[in-house]
């Protein structure tokens, strides 16, 4: 292998003009001017079923079955069992591919040696079915937006043509032109990740529960490519507020991986103080914020001190958007999420408590670095906004940051605002942080029935990844993602979203979406980091109505494993077991 990487290397160097000391080993480099390495993997996947087919005219199709076949890649000239697609004068083929759960990548085509040598299909790449099936029309929301899922392609006679770059997990292949022939041996996704370990595992007595955690874990995933994405059909970005769900997702799944520091580092550089990041101010103290829970996890100190130039002028730069009164005064885009942006004094509250935030993790982090004068400032300015207490307008994003900030009090947040009405006013993204606040109530019983609901709601509807943006509203009446729509039924795809997300824009693979993962690591399982670094870890778990529950937990160490039942009279007997160097308190 490592003669491999070599000549590799070698290789690289001759087709670029550089010494070979000058490429890297990896892809963690923001200098454009040098070679990238993809650190990602290929994976070939057939489709799982033909969900659909149909022809026109005088177009037929037969042999479509044998799409969901392994293949190899290879055109052959023996003529074995292949799709036969024809086109007439008058009529046109047509299939819809299921590949069984969203995928980040493109599209192999395997041809055979058809009648035709002028071949051209038109591919349309979908997250739902319907999306997979619908014209880019201007008014139900599809576009080519961040990745073209719809195009026109010409195909090699017996060869091999590779195409696309988006999240997907159905696809619609059209013959194109009159009097058409097409011999198709394969069709295979190109499944394109990061071929990485789930060091993190959670199992109890609820399967439910099981899916939800290992559903926000992959839609996590999938979104780790080359940076840490939003989503992979749209808002491929480093979007760095959204990243914090990601990130802790990754803490309790993955643990280490360049991806995160990688992608901090790139929209670190990009955005120079006192410009915010992504132009929205709560997203540069959500950057402060990752750092700090980064560090928690992964100690190391060496990458912090890497950033201490920038925390320091940004924090500085925060508090000189503090007034007299205690309040915050942030300018740029004032922002939480999308579902709580016509709630202003929501909107307000949310920022007063992220400023808090900003403050005490500015002072951990100060205090990490043997700034003491930084520390000492950052403690002050956290308490004269806390001197200014808002009120969240029944916001549940406000309300929860609030509590999260002491603010409020937790118990009356979460009984007020938080619980009211269930998982009704809950958000993909903020729903993590009003987890986090049930669960500083104490709230714990409700928080799994919140996550059951809500997120549970979309594994009911056929999702295998987490969306942008949900509500139990859509709820009555619509068809799962995974069918054409039935006579009668809603397109939940198409009928539901706003603002940016509107139709089939709607992505249905958001990273920001996975909060019941870490939360469910972080409570029940009940694995807390106390020092940076996983030094010190409290293990407390709360099972509510569970039984039992098992899983891992990666540190830099090693990884944890746990076991906790209930006993018959309600306590807990736990089995634990941990690397060296790492102090368990329970």
């Amino acid at each position: 292998m490592k003669q491999l990487l070599i000549l590799t290397l070698s290789a690289l160097s001759i087709l670029t003009g550089k010494a070979q000391n000058a490429i890297p080993s990896s892809g963690a480099t923001n200098d454009r001017s040098i070679t990238q390495i993809d650190s990602r993997t290929r994976t070939y996947l057939p489709p799982t079923r033909i969900l659909w087919s149909n022809t026109t005219g005088d177009a037929a199709i037969t042999g479509a079955e044998n799409l969901v076949q392994p293949g190899n890649g290879q055109s052959e000239l023996v003529q074995g069992k292949l799709c036969h697609m024809t086109n007439g004068a008058t009529g046109q083929a047509s299939i819809l591919l299921d590949f069984g759960r969203e995928l980040q990548g493109g599209l192999q085509i395997v041809t055979g040696m058809s009648a035709s040598r002028d071949i051209k299909v038109r591919i349309r790449y979908g997250e739902s079915a319907s999306e997979a099936m619908c014209e880019i029309d201007g008014k139900n929301g599809a576009t080519n937006d961040h990745a073209i899922r719809d195009f026109n392609l010409s195909l090699p006679w017996l060869g091999v043509a590779e195409t696309g770059n988006s999240g997907f997990r159905f696809v619609r292949i059209d013959l194109v032109g009159e009097n058409a022939d097409l011999l198709l041996k394969e069709v295979r996704a190109i499944f394109t990740y990061r071929d990485i370990p789930y060091r993190g595992s959670f199992r109890c007595n609820d399967e439910r529960l099981n899916k939800i955690w290992m559903t926000g874990a992959y839609t996590v995933h999938l979104n780790m490519q080359e940076y840490l994405w939003d989503g992979v059909k749209r808002d491929r970005l480093v979007w760095v507020g959204d990243m914090h769900p990601e990130i802790m997702t990754i803490n309790s799944v993955f643990g280490y991986n360049e991806v995160v520091p990688k992608s901090l580092d790139l929209i670190r550089d990009m955005t120079p103080v006192p410009e915010w990041m992504n132009g929205i101010s709560s997203y540069s103290i959500w950057w402060l914020l990752i750092h700090r829970d980064w560090y928690y996890y992964q100690g190391n100190i060496k990458y912090l001190k890497e950033q201490q130039s920038y925390l320091t002028k940004l924090l500085n730069h925060l508090m000189t958007k503090v007034g007299n009164d205690g309040k915050e005064q942030l300018d740029g885009n004032r922002f939480l999420d999308w579902p709580s942006s016509e709630n202003q004094k929501g909107v307000d509250a949310g920022l007063q408590a992220l400023m808090v935030l900003a403050m005490d993790a500015g002072k951990e982090l100060a205090s990490a670095l043997e700034d003491k004068e930084l520390a000492s400032l950052c403690e002050k300015t956290a308490v004269k906004l806390r001197s200014y207490s808002p009120d969240p307008n029944e916001s549940k994003q406000g309300a929860a940051l609030m509590s999260l900030a002491g603010l409020t009090n937790p118990s009356k947040a979460d009984k007020a605002i938080l619980s009211k009405g269930g998982a009704k006013g809950f958000s993909t993204f903020y729903g993590y942080y009003m987890l986090q606040a049930m669960a500083k109530a104490g709230n714990y019983q409700g928080s799994l029935q919140i996550i059951r609901d809500y997120w549970g709601a979309m594994i009911d509807l056929g999702a295998t990844t987490f969306w942008e943006d949900f509500n139990m509203e859509w709820i009555p009446g619509s068809s799962r993602i995974d069918e054409l729509v039935p006579e009668g039924k809603t397109d939940i795809h198409s009928a539901y979203g706003n603002y940016c997300y509107k139709g089939f824009r709607h992505s249905l693979c958001h990273g920001w979406a996975s909060g019941p993962t870490s939360w469910l690591s972080e409570h029940v399982l009940g694995v807390k980091v106390i020092k940076p670094g996983c030094k010190v870890v409290r293990i407390q778990p709360h099972l509510g109505d569970l039984s039992w529950v098992e899983g891992s937990f990666p540190t830099p160490y090693g990884d944890i494993k746990i076991r906790h039942e209930k006993r018959p009279d309600g306590t807990i007997q736990s089995k634990i077991e941990a690397p060296a160097g790492i102090e368990i308190i329970k």
